[in-house]
């Protein structure tokens, strides 16, 4: 009994240890270490830590910091800095010390006991506390803050922190590496800006985004949205906010290395649709590697070029054809070519036979022209940078007839489908390095030729003798049996007509973790979450299709061929295939915000503007499956679970399973019923045609669904008249009060009117028949306003419950 009380005792002690460490003030007095089990201070809740964190890949250095302490990677979200003009990081070694003295202030101390860090100004603190909101503050006797690290921010913001003129968030050089980086967030009183800055003078190049206007703060609000106010009192948001409950999630916003800033949320229990990992759900600017094309290296630096990952939304930069990193860490160095680059001492004939052009489309370095030729021929074009010791690259536009020179360094490089043009790179004929190395070499192997020689006879007569050892056990061993392995049928991409990847079941089963993580589920099969195993780790969603009837493989042909030939803003991409002996599966983007089902209907509401653009990206889906596709699609399902959401929350229609495919001369189709509960048109129950109307009706549902953000079906409600949300908007409308549909949303309120011209686009849409419904293309039009809005007939809704 007695051992098994002492530790019962002792757990108990541990337990009480930990509370009043985690909760209690910090008392005057009170230090840490970088080592021990004193290194940090924890919030009450545990979320946060204040103390000595190691840097990554560097473990006798540290930093004095805020981290979020109960996910995996400890993310930090601030760190001392030096003060000054330029301040930096405070990295210090095994033996310093923080203490929080008796006289009431805090001393960051180095081993030999010199003082390298203390807040500015000050005064005296009777305690200190690491807050909840991730604030580690010093208090003074009055209750009053004194000092607090989000009065000193470094690269990131957390909810409830405001940032007014004269506070900065300057950038990491890398993620690993807490230096000084490229880019700065300044707050002025004329406004907010995001400079590119040189590393390591600081000089600030010119703005890539601002707001212009008396600028009183920048607020990250207890709900999720950064936004900036001006003295005026009128409100401009950076990022729209997080998706879902702020209690759910961790959330921070951080101006990332690559220049930007980015507003993360983190699930704090994982789901079925969500893992444990940090989702951008906002950004500024949208695209940076089209933001930076003013002066300076750009977002990649030299002879480089940016693309940003759509999946991701992270920067990827990458070189030209034999072209390399100079730094693979540190990317933002730039490129240098991986030869000897072409002497101004070669004559034309001697250029031509060491060089030539190799192509590439899509690419462009916007600042590094020296020369222009118009019009001019592809040919003329190649021969002129042929022929010119400083062009590197040449650009030529064919429609325009038009050859642009450009030399090296090359700067501010983009990568993108608006990019036409043929892009000319120069690089040498012969596939070593460069021809001085080729004459070194030669020279170097006429030296070493008798070695060479003797050598490689000695190594031929060695393979001989082991070709012939192999041959006799394959030959005389009678353990051995020769085995031809049956390869898989698989339908390659190709076959289809289609630019798709062909994938294998294996590369899916293993991408999918042997399809473990499940997104959702459908009629036709299982979607499965993965991650490829290519460079960029992308993210995938896996359908699954379970059934092998000859439905399903028509099914998965005409979801292959619809989606494949597709490509606009607001449709989920399909990626790949994989048609493997009966194995059917369709590899798509993965969507990181999910379905628009899940985040409509959660306990926080949309915000009104990105209901506004939700609904403008679904109708312009729509417009393109209607009438910009050459084959014309009619999708028959439109719900709000069909709907998903990238990591920007734009909006892309998926689940193409149940379409019908119109050839050009057909204008209707008949099928059997189709759609889900709520949605469907009523012409479903008819026997007429159907035809892309019933794509129109299901919008005007969800329209509604976006305005309200409610159900259209809420059986479970009170009133027996605001069960069905189509009828309840048709008698609003009709009584000239659309404001009861948006009761208790503030930010609907504000924008009643449009509010109201939504409402007659949706009652538009949901008109019993079917002629009476505008076309998609009429609906986008009506949406932005340029187009009048007819008054739209008292629709029949008896139907809309089914």
């Amino acid at each position: 009994m007695a051992p098994l009380f002492l530790l019962s005792l002792l757990l108990l002690l541990l337990l009480s240890f930990t509370s009043v460490r985690a909760q209690e003030n910090i008392t005057l007095g009170s230090s840490l270490t970088p080592q021990g089990p004193s290194n940090f201070w924890l919030s009450p809740s545990g979320d946060f830590a204040f103390g000595f964190r190691p840097i990554e890949g560097n473990t006798s250095s540290y930093l004095l910091a805020v981290w979020f302490s109960k996910i995996s990677n400890k993310t930090v979200a601030w760190y001392a800095k030096t003060s000054g003009p330029e301040p930096a990081p405070i990295q210090v070694s095994l033996g310093s010390r923080l203490q929080l003295t008796s006289g009431g202030t805090l001393s960051l101390l180095d081993p030999t006991n010199t003082e390298v860090w203390t807040p500015q100004s000050v005064g005296v603190a009777a305690y200190a506390s690491m807050l909840d909101t991730g604030n580690f503050v010093l208090v003074a006797a009055d209750g009053t803050t004194k000092w607090g690290t989000f009065k000193d921010p470094a690269d990131t913001i957390l909810p409830t922190q405001v940032l007014t003129p004269g506070m900065t968030l300057h950038s990491r050089i890398i993620a690993t590496d807490y230096s000084n980086g490229r880019f700065i967030l300044n707050i002025q009183t004329d406004g907010v800006f995001l400079y590119p800055v040189a590393v390591p003078s600081g000089f600030q190049y010119d703005s890539y985004w601002s707001t212009v206007g008396n600028t009183t703060r920048v607020v990250f609000d207890s709900t999720g949205r950064i936004y900036i106010t001006l003295d005026n009192g009128t409100q401009t948001n950076v990022t729209l906010g997080a998706i879902g409950s702020m209690a759910d999630y961790y959330n921070r916003a951080t101006l990332d290395p690559d220049g930007v800033f980015r507003q993360y949320a983190y699930l704090k229990k994982a789901s079925n649709q969500w893992s444990q990992a940090w989702s951008v759900v906002g950004m500024e600017p949208q695209n940076i590697c089209l933001a930076m094309t003013k002066v300076g290296s750009g977002t990649c630096g030299f002879n480089s070029y940016c693309m940003l990952d759509s999946t991701t939304t992270q920067t990827t930069c990458m070189c030209p054809t034999q072209y390399s990193f100079i730094d693979e860490e540190r990317k933002y160095k730039g490129c240098k070519p991986d030869f000897q680059t072409q002497s101004c001492d070669l004559d034309e004939e001697e250029a031509m036979k060491q060089f030539k052009l190799t192509t590439m489309y899509h690419v462009n370095w916007p600042l590094a022209d020296y020369e222009q030729y118009s019009p001019i021929t592809e040919n003329q074009c190649r021969q002129l940078c042929l022929t010119d010791c400083f062009c590197a690259v040449a650009v030529f536009y064919d429609g325009g007839s038009t050859c642009y020179k450009k030399k090296l360094p090359l700067s501010n490089g983009i990568v993108g489908g608006d990019v036409q043009a043929t892009v000319l790179i120069k690089v040498p004929t012969t596939t070593n390095n460069n021809t001085q190395s080729q004459l070194s070499e030669s020279s170097k192997w006429k030296k070493d030729k008798k070695y060479w020689i003797f050598g490689s006879s000695l190594l031929l007569g060695s393979s001989i003798l082991l070709v012939l050892v192999l041959i006799c056990i394959l030959l005389f061993s009678p353990n051995y049996t020769i085995v031809r392995k049956a390869v898989p049928s698989l339908q390659s991409s190709s076959n289809l007509g289609l630019p798709l990847k062909a994938f294998t079941y294996a590369e899916l089963e293993k991408a999918t973790g042997g399809f473990q993580e499940v997104l959702g589920t459908g009629a036709s099969g299982i979607v499965y979450k993965g991650q490829l195993q290519d460079q960029h780790r992308t993210c995938i969603a896996v359908k699954k299709i379970d059934k092998i009837e000859q439905e399903s493989e028509k099914e998965f042909t005409a979801e292959v061929q619809a989606i494949g030939q597709t490509h606009h803003k607001n449709l989920v991409r399909l990626l790949g295939l994989c048609n493997e002996g009966k194995e059917r599966l369709l590899v798509y983007e993965f969507m990181s915000n999910g379905s628009l089902n899940r985040v409509l209907f959660g306990d926080v509401k949309l915000q009104w503007n990105l209901r506004v653009q939700l609904a403008l990206g679904i109708a312009r889906g729509l417009l393109y499956l209607h009438e910009e596709c050459s084959t014309q699609i009619i999708h028959c399902d439109i719900k709000p679970q069909n709907i998903l959401l990238d990591d920007n929350c734009i909006a892309k229609i998926s689940d193409f399973g149940l379409a019908k495919l119109l050839r050009t001369n057909q204008t209707q189709t008949n099928t059997g019923i189709r759609g889900t509960r709520g949605y469907v048109a009523p012409e479903w129950f008819k026997s007429v045609a159907i035809t892309a109307k019933v794509d129109v009706y299901s919008f005007g549902v969800i329209l509604l669904e976006l305005i309200c953000c409610r159900r259209n079906v809420e059986l479970e409600a009170t009133e027996e008249d605001q069960k069905i949300l189509t009828d309840l908007a048709n008698d609003s409308y009709r009584c000239g009060r659309v404001d009861f549909l948006v009761e208790g949303d503030d930010e609907a309120i504000c924008n009643l009117k449009v509010v109201e011209r939504f409402v007659a686009v949706a009652l538009c849409c949901l008109q019993d028949d079917p002629t009476m419904r505008p076309t998609m293309l009429k609906v986008t039009q009506m949406l932005d306003g340029v187009a009048a809005i007819p008054t739209p007939a008292d629709p029949s809704s008896f139907l809309s419950l089914v």
